[in-house]
């Protein structure tokens, strides 16, 4: 095994120091017991009280949790029935057209993408607000979607579907059956991607909203215009919480079923 030398090590301190320092500084902070966000006056948890009693943020976190997840679910039935169209409908006439407009979005800017969907919801006279985000988030994520379920699908054992069909199993059944369960974890990671991205928007939410739709990222926005508060550094620090849980969970799911499978596999040998 190669060991890291002295620039290596310092390469790696210094791209870890750039990508976590900041997170650190913003977690330290939250406990600052200081108005100023700038200046230490002793830890407490005064600025997270003061988050719990601001209703206009915790209803924006709502409406950008409920579109997160009505977007992310229909971005991933959108964008897995877009992936079966591409890898087992062969060549039909209009797939070109398809497959550039789904992947499209992926390589647009977000502010092309929010303007021609302001202005398509200007033209057929669409009230803005919270469907209108829904609409937005979901064009944008079913790319992505469309994507990881397509790796999957292009890599996957067809014969089982004919095995199936074979033994007299219908084309949907098989379907339903059969192979929507063997993609599922691309669907699932589709999924998590695409709430994600919904929640972490703030360019197409901006362009789209409405009154009565404000959502996290636009709240945190226009608080953050006239100076940190540091109830933003309390809001950011529960959300890194909340990522690193998921990712510990997620990690340690994986290494179950990893440790379960090798279990299994040991058995049968």
């Amino acid at each position: 095994m190669r060991k890291f030398g002295l620039l290596n090590v310092t390469s790696l301190a210094l791209g870890l120091a750039f990508l976590y320092l900041p997170i650190a500084i913003l977690t330290i902070y939250s406990f600052n017991d200081s108005r100023l966000v700038t200046l230490w006056g002793g830890w407490s948890l005064r600025w997270y009280r003061a988050l719990f009693q601001n209703a206009a943020m915790w209803e924006a976190a709502s409406v950008s949790f409920r579109i997160a997840f009505l977007s992310a679910t229909a971005a991933t039935i959108l964008g897995t029935l877009a992936a079966l169209a591409l890898t087992r409908a062969g060549l039909f006439r209009g797939r070109m057209l398809l497959s550039g407009m789904i992947y499209a979005p992926l390589v647009m800017p977000e502010v092309i993408t929010g303007l021609s969907l302001l202005l398509l919801f200007v033209a057929v006279e669409i009230d803005r607000g919270f469907w209108t985000i829904t609409l937005a988030h979901t064009t944008l994520t079913l790319c992505f979607v469309a994507v990881i379920v397509q790796a999957r699908l292009v890599s996957f054992d067809r014969s089982l579907e004919e095995a199936a069909m074979d033994l007299g199993c219908p084309p949907l059944r098989t379907l339903l059956t059969i192979t929507l369960p063997l993609i599922a974890p691309a669907m699932v990671s589709g999924w998590m991607l695409a709430f994600a991205l919904s929640l972490d928007d703030f360019v197409l939410a901006s362009f789209t909203t409405g009154p009565g739709a404000t959502t996290l990222p636009i709240r945190i926005y226009s608080e953050v215009r006239l100076g940190v508060k540091p109830e933003i550094n309390a809001l950011c620090t529960i959300l890194i919480a909340l990522v690193a849980v998921v990712l510990v969970t997620a990690s340690l799911l994986t290494k179950r079923s990893q440790h379960d499978r090798g279990a299994t596999a040991g058995a049968r040998l």
